[in-house]
């Protein structure tokens, strides 16, 4: 039940992240489109998506089962 629950909160966790990762997407595209944008905004929605990323990737290994080698 507990380990169900731990589940269940990885994966609503993973669906959160992965909706700021597309809102990230939209932002950047628009600030792409300006003819003058902030160079440094756009790095650091950049980075902020690439941390995202990683951090959807570390929850989903986590939904993994270990399979023995």
């Amino acid at each position: 039940m507990t380990n169900e629950r731990s589940l269940d909160t990885i994966k609503q966790r993973i669906a959160e992240l992965q909706l700021e990762h597309r809102g990230l997407d939209t932002m950047i595209e628009a600030i792409g489109m300006q003819s003058h944008f902030d160079e440094l905004q756009l790095r650091r929605l950049k980075k902020r998506k690439l941390q995202i990323k990683d951090a959807i990737m570390l929850l989903q290994m986590q939904l993994v089962p270990d399979v023995p080698a």
